[in-house]
């Protein structure tokens, strides 16, 4: 069974990062140059604070009426993550993302930030394993003949 760690050698271990002194636009302008709806919220460290993401965007700054260029990160950005590590099995995560309707896991353990599985990423797995399935069926039925 797959897990974590098999994700992120497909997709690759990059971290979109952002201090909590950014401001929403600037992170923002990131997520949208980098292609994600979410970044992580890190320290001078590196050490994972939280996670910053489009919903965040909409709820905490867009209908509260905040302006994005001087309202910063840490006064908006989510503090109470969910994480994952990177042996945790690919299923157990699928049901974490439902049950918390949550896009975005961090993966990290004890020696830090190694990741970020995205419930796109899960589609993925998922869609390469029934494509793989698909084709041993295929392959079955017409070497039966």
């Amino acid at each position: 069974m797959a897990v974590v760690r098999d994700l992120l050698a497909r997709k690759g271990t990059d971290v979109v990062s952002i201090q909590p002194t950014a401001s929403v636009l600037e992170a923002a302008r990131l997520m949208n140059d980098r292609g994600v709806g979410g970044v992580v919220v890190v320290d001078e460290d590196h050490a994972l604070l939280g996670i910053f993401t489009e919903r965040d965007i909409l709820r905490r700054v867009v209908a509260a009426g905040l302006p994005p260029e001087t309202t910063k990160v840490a006064d908006v950005f989510t503090r109470d993550i969910v994480t994952c590590t990177p042996d945790m099995n690919v299923e157990e995560i699928g049901s974490i993302m439902t049950t918390r309707r949550v896009r975005h896991l961090p993966v990290v353990d004890v020696v830090g930030l190694h990741g970020v599985v995205t419930i796109g990423d899960l589609l993925a797995h998922r869609l390469s394993d029934q494509e793989t399935t698909i084709q041993h069926l295929n392959s079955y039925v017409f070497d039966m003949r």
